[in-house]
């Protein structure tokens, strides 16, 4: 029994280019972190919250790490209270996962305080529970890669069932982050309900080709699959240098680049020894443009990680 737990979650890519709402992958360039304390007055309370925030709503409606440590209380019987002191280290409303991050690594911490955690993956429907704040109903892309780390595919949502894909020894993924936001639901908004056959044909044969690419360490396959057809062209003009940007990243060795999640932020998958010039070359993209980009890099890497912070007396 524990009465203070530390749970770090990593940043996530949603989407992975090709597999809208189906692929995911975990991003440790960025975590958020959060600090589950034991109390004895029941439900969940927000402390204090430090990082790229000064604050966050503090109502279990309006917070993603409030919302999942609630759910994951409920099911289990609401033993007791908790203080969640966040610190967000992924930047909101950058298309790196922030709102995921939170709820991921709440529910983790709180986990870690029951006398009979639940499993890793078993964290799953509280997660989604938490990112219903930010986007209702919740997408698994982001929580999914955020809680088990590495490219995740949600291969079945009921009875839910997730599936680990190798990625390529020797890729490195880049994220540029400009200085502009875009809202999740907003930008999904902006997507048609329905799309031409072809389109789905050619994103089958791209999603496929990615996957394959993947599972067979073949770099010819991943750049043969890594375009977006689906998404990516009704979502391009949200961000003015999108283009210039991608085509960069192609010139410098990239093996594809586009939106990270719903963007602005745009990743690219390089091997390592173009990774520097393809960070370089999108960062002079987006200065030509005007915009100042934050730049982020890792490999593929492992989930939420919780430590016990103090053994209850």
């Amino acid at each position: 029994m524990l009465d203070q737990a530390i749970a770090s979650a990593p940043a996530s890519i949603g989407n992975v280019a090709v597999g809208f709402d189906i692929l995911g992958q975990a991003f440790a360039a960025a975590h958020d972190t959060v600090v589950a304390t034991r109390e004895s007055e029941p439900g969940v309370r927000l402390g204090t919250v430090t990082g790229l925030v000064a604050s966050l709503p503090g109502e279990v409606k309006r917070n993603t790490a409030l919302a999942a440590a609630a759910a994951l209380l409920d099911a289990a019987g609401n033993p007791f209270g908790v203080r969640l002191d966040i610190d967000k280290g992924v930047p909101m409303s950058a298309g790196m996962g922030g709102s995921a991050a939170s709820a991921v690594a709440a529910a983790a911490a709180v986990n870690a305080l029951l006398p009979d955690p639940f499993d890793t993956e078993e964290l799953l429907p509280f997660t989604l529970e938490g990112e219903r704040v930010a986007s209702d109903p919740p997408h698994w892309d982001n929580v999914m890669a955020s809680l088990m780390g590495g490219l995740v595919l949600a291969a079945r949502e009921a009875p839910p069932k997730l599936h680990m894909l190798p990625v390529p020894d020797g890729v490195v993924t880049v994220i540029l982050h400009p200085s502009v936001t875009t809202e999740t639901k907003a930008a999904r908004a902006l997507l048609a309900k329905e799309v031409p056959l072809k389109t789905v044909v050619e994103n089958s044969r791209r999603l496929a080709a990615f996957i394959a690419g993947c599972a067979s360490a073949d770099l010819d396959l991943i750049r043969a699959g890594f375009e977006d057809v689906l998404i990516e062209p009704q979502r391009a003009h949200l961000l003015e240098p999108f283009f210039k940007v991608k085509q960069a990243a192609l010139d410098a060795g990239a093996l594809g680049c586009t939106f990270s999640g719903s963007g602005p932020s745009m990743f690219a998958w390089a091997q390592a020894a173009q990774a520097e010039a393809v960070e370089q070359a999108m960062a002079a993209a987006f200065a030509e443009a005007g915009l100042s980009a934050r730049a982020y890099r890792a490999a593929s890497t492992e989930g939420v990680r919780v430590q016990p912070a103090r053994e209850a007396a």
